[in-house]
């Protein structure tokens, strides 16, 4: 069961990313973090684990690694280890952030070798990217992509995290992610 640990980390969640939507779009970021946790938990995740896929994304937007020792008092060690296994930059200025292809390379080497509740988090984490990226294609058409910074790469960026964590595929939606990719890699090749 949930503790009140559960809740100050949703309300730690929705401070940090009060101000943050969506790419391309006016949902609140909170959605997105809400529904990871949620696919954690209906895979059977541990209440850290969801806590974690609360935060997966804070320290990459929401300030770095002061963030993350943010996290760490606030939640221990495994929750802050979690988050830092689930992100690509550390960086608290956006800016400061390495290249796209060379972040990706580098999150997909640790994804090789993640643990079951780091699997999970990323799993859930880019079926539900993948999931708003498949509606806004279906709804506006393949322009949508251009909001993000490899358009060109998303459907290989997202077989590569499937293919990154097969090994867990009996413990995180890992085949959902494999099936949806290749919906998208369809709808591209009607549309364009």
């Amino acid at each position: 069961m949930l503790t009140e640990r559960f809740s100050e980390a949703l309300v730690l969640t929705e401070r940090l990313h009060r101000d943050q939507t969506r790419k391309g779009n006016d949902i609140p970021y909170v959605a997105h973090l809400l529904a990871v946790a949620a696919t954690v938990l209906e895979w059977g995740g541990d209440e850290e684990t969801a806590i974690a896929a609360l935060l997966h994304d804070a320290v990459e937007d929401q300030g770095g690694l002061e963030t993350a020792e943010l996290i760490r008092d606030r939640f221990g060690d495994r929750v802050a280890d979690l988050v830092l296994a689930c992100t690509d930059s550390v960086s608290a200025d956006p800016d400061a952030k390495a290249p796209w292809a060379e972040r990706k390379a580098k999150h997909l080497a640790k994804l090789r070798s993640a643990d079951a509740a780091t699997a999970l988090i990323t799993a859930a984490d880019k079926l539900h990217n993948l999931t708003a990226t498949l509606r806004d294609v279906e709804a506006h058409g393949p322009e949508t992509l251009q909001r993000f910074a490899r358009p060109d790469r998303i459907v290989w960026y997202f077989s590569e995290v499937a293919a990154a964590l097969e090994a867990h595929a009996s413990r995180a939606p890992v085949a959902e992610l494999s099936a949806q990719t290749g919906r998208l890699e369809r709808l591209l090749a009607e549309r364009t």
